[in-house]
C-alpha cells in the first residue's frame, strides 16, 4: 500500500493523506490554529492527518506539494495590506514588478522556494528524496476530474482562480483516467483577480469576502448592473483569436487595476458595483464555457479553482442548454489542491483513484474528549439522549436553535452538518436570532438549506437533477419556499442547498428524517458553527468555547446534549 501526503502551504493551507485509492483524511490548517484562511506551512494539519491514520513519516512514500511558485509565509490578514500596496506606485515598485515578471527571475524564485519548502518538510521527519511538486492548475484539474468523475467517458475539465504558477485558468479533457490540457489562461488575464481587487476596493477582505459581493448583487437593479458590467468588460474579454482563454484589454496585469477601478467606478453605488461585477463574471464564464463546448463537443463539465466558489456563476453555467452535467469540486479553492496532488501522484504510479464519496475527512470527537471539554464548567446541564437524532429533531421542530459538533469534521468552506448550527427555516425571524446569537453576518447574506436529495425536487428547480452535496451550486426555489424562507435569498429567491446523498452521513440524515416526519417539511437551515471572523470549530474544546462566548443555548457535543443553565431571576 503506497501512502501519499498532500500539502498546500499557500492561502488556506491544508494537508491530506491518500491510500487504498482514496483520500482518507484531509484538514485545513485554519481549523487547528484558529486563524481563518491560514497562509503558510500546514505543520499542524500534517501532524493531525498522520495522527488520525496512525502513520509515521517513514510510512509515507511520496510527499506531494501543490504549486511551485508559492510565496513566503506572511502574517495573518496580510492580504489586505498586500492589496493596499498595489496602489502606491513608484519607480522602485515598478522595477521590482518588472523583474518579478521575467521568466529567469520566476524560475530562480521557484527553485529557491522549492528548496526551502523541501527543507521544512525534512524537518518534519519526511525523507527529502520523496518530495515532489505539482503544477497549480493541473492539480486543480486533477481534483475535479479524479474526484468527481462518474465513468471513463470524456469530461470537459475547467479551472479558474486568481492565479497560481503563472496561470489563472486552464481547459482540459479528461477521459479513461487521463487528463489532456488544451488551453491555458495567463495570470495577467485573471478573471479572479478582477473580483478580488473589487472586493478590496469596496473595503472587504480580498481572497475571503468575495462571497459578500455575490450576496449583495441581486439587490441592485438590472439597469445599473448592466452599466457597471460594461465597464468591467473594457478590462477583460474572450481572446478573439482563441476563445478558450481570456485576454485583458488594459495594459497592466489585472492584479494591478485598483487605481483604474477607483477612477472608473467613482461615486457609483456599492450595490450597483456588486451587481455589475457579478453580471460581468457570469456572462464571461458562460461565454467561455460555450466556446469550450463548441471546441471539444463535450457537454459534461467538471470544475475547480476559487472562481467556481461563486455559486451563482455555477448556476448560470449549469442552466446552459449546451451543458448536460455540471459539478464543481467541493470547496474548490486552493485548500482542495491537496486532493489533486495525491490523485496525480497515485495515477503516475499506476494506482487506481476512486471518486470522492464524502467530505467528512477530519477528526471525530470521542466521548472522552467531550467529557474533558465540559468538565471544568458548571454553566451546563448535560444529558445523553437515547436517540439523539429524534431529540434534536424535536427541539428544532419546537423552534430551538441547536449547534452540532459530532462525527468526523467536514473539509472545506461549507459546514456539512457535523460542525453546523441547525434551525427550522419556516420562521424567517430565525435569521435575526442566529445573527444576534453568534453569526453577526452582513444583513443581506442568506443562510443555506439542507435537504435529502430524494426530497429536493419539491423545494428546488433542478431539471437536470444535478448533485449538490457540498453546497457548490445554487437553484431557484419552488412555490414551497415559504416552508424554508429563512434559508432563501430574499432578493432573487434562490438558495444554495446541501442536497444530502443517501448514506453520506447517517446521524445527520436521521435528524432530517425525524424532523420531516414531525412537521411534514423535509428541509432545515444549516450554517457553519463558528464565531464571526473565526474558522469553523474543530475540537470539542472549540465548540464549548463558542457556546460560552455566544448566545447559543443548545449544543450536541458527540454523545452529549449540552444546555446552558437558566439564570435565576431571568425568565
Amino acid at each position: 500500500m503506497a501512502v501519499y501526503l498532500g500539502l498546500f502551504d499557500g492561502h488556506n493551507a491544508a494537508a491530506s493523506l491518500f491510500f487504498n485509492g482514496r483520500i482518507q483524511k484531509a484538514i485545513q490548517e485554519e481549523r487547528l490554529t484558529g486563524i481563518k484562511d491560514f497562509y503558510g506551512p500546514p505543520e499542524k494539519a500534517v501532524r493531525e492527518v498522520m495522527s488520525l491514520t496512525g502513520l509515521h513519516p517513514s510510512d509515507v512514500d511520496r510527499v506531494c506539494i501543490a504549486s511551485k511558485y508559492v510565496s513566503l509565509p506572511r502574517p495573518p490578514k496580510s492580504a489586505k495590506a498586500a492589496f493596499d500596496n498595489r496602489y502606491h506606485r513608484n519607480i522602485r515598485q515598478y522595477a521590482l514588478r518588472t523583474l518579478a515578471s521575467t521568466r529567469t527571475y520566476r524560475n530562480f524564485r521557484a527553485r529557491q522556494r522549492m528548496q526551502q519548502r523541501t527543507a521544512l518538510v525534512e524537518e518534519w521527519g519526511f525523507s527529502r528524496d520523496r518530495v515532489e511538486f505539482f503544477d497549480h492548475h493541473q492539480t486543480h484539474a486533477a481534483s475535479a476530474y479524479f474526484g468527481l468523475r462518474k465513468d471513463d467517458s470524456p469530461y470537459l475539465v475547467l479551472t479558474l482562480d486568481g492565479g497560481g504558477d503563472r496561470l489563472s485558468g486552464s481547459v482540459w479533457v479528461g477521459a479513461s483516467g487521463e487528463l489532456k490540457k488544451i488551453a491555458m489562461i495567463p495570470q495577467e488575464d485573471s478573471l479572479g483577480e478582477i473580483y478580488a481587487v473589487t472586493t478590496h476596493l469596496l473595503g472587504f477582505m480580498p481572497l475571503e469576502h468575495e462571497y459578500k459581493l455575490m450576496g449583495m448583487a441581486p439587490y441592485a437593479s438590472e439597469e445599473y448592473a448592466k452599466s457597471v458590467a460594461g465597464i468591467f468588460r473594457t478590462y477583460l474579454d474572450l481572446d478573439e483569436t482563441n476563445p478558450l482563454r481570456f485576454k485583458r484589454k488594459v495594459p497592466e496585469p489585472l492584479a494591478w487595476i485598483g487605481p483604474r477601478l477607483q477612477r472608473d467606478l467613482k461615486r457609483m453605488r456599492f450595490d450597483s458595483i456588486c451587481a455589475g461585477l457579478q453580471l460581468f463574471t457570469e456572462n464571461a464564464i458562460v461565454r467561455w464555457v460555450r466556446a469550450c463546448i463548441d471546441k471539444t463537443e463535450i457537454r459534461r463539465i467538471l470544475a475547480a479553482g476559487g472562481v467556481f466558489m461563486n455559486v451563482k456563476a455555477n448556476k448560470a453555467v449549469s442552466e446552459l442548454d449546451q451543458v448536460e452535467y455540471f459539478e464543481a469540486f467541493p470547496s474548490s479553492g486552493d485548500e482542495s489542491l491537496v486532493f489533486g496532488t495525491c490523485y496525480l501522484a497515485a495515477r503516475s504510479n499506476g494506482e487506481e483513484v476512486l471518486p470522492l464519496d464524502h467530505c467528512y475527512l477530519g477528526n471525530d470527537l470521542t466521548e472522552d474528549e467531550c467529557r474533558k471539554a465540559l468538565s471544568n464548567f458548571n454553566e451546563f446541564e448535560i444529558e445523553e439522549p437515547g436517540n439523539m437524532g429524534l431529540r434534536i429533531a424535536e427541539m428544532l421542530a419546537s423552534g430551538e436553535i441547536v449547534a452540532r459538533a459530532s462525527g468526523p469534521m467536514e473539509f472545506g468552506a461549507r459546514a456539512l452538518g457535523n460542525r453546523s448550527i441547525l434551525a427550522d427555516p419556516i420562521n424567517q425571524d430565525v435569521v435575526r436570532i442566529i445573527n444576534r446569537m453568534i453569526k453577526n453576518r452582513d444583513f443581506w447574506m442568506p443562510f443555506a438549506p439542507v435537504v435529502m436529495r430524494r426530497e429536493s425536487s419539491q423545494y428546488f428547480a433542478n431539471p437536470k437533477s444535478l448533485p449538490s452535496p457540498y453546497m457548490m451550486n445554487t437553484f431557484s426555489s419552488t412555490d414551497k419556499r415559504n416552508e424554508f424562507m429563512a434559508a432563501v435569498h430574499n432578493a432573487d429567491l434562490t438558495a444554495r442547498p446541501q442536497l444530502l446523498e443517501q448514506g453520506q452521513n447517517g446521524a445527520y440524515e436521521e435528524i432530517l428524517h425525524h424532523f420531516g416526519r414531525m412537521t411534514g417539511r423535509h428541509v432545515l437551515l444549516n450554517t457553519s458553527f463558528n464565531l464571526h471572523g473565526y474558522p469553523v470549530v474543530c475540537r470539542a474544546a472549540d465548540a464549548v468555547h463558542v457556546m460560552l462566548n455566544s448566545g447559543l443555548n443548545y449544543l450536541t457535543l458527540g454523545p452529549f446534549l449540552v444546555s446552558k443553565r437558566k439564570k435565576e431571576g431571568i425568565k
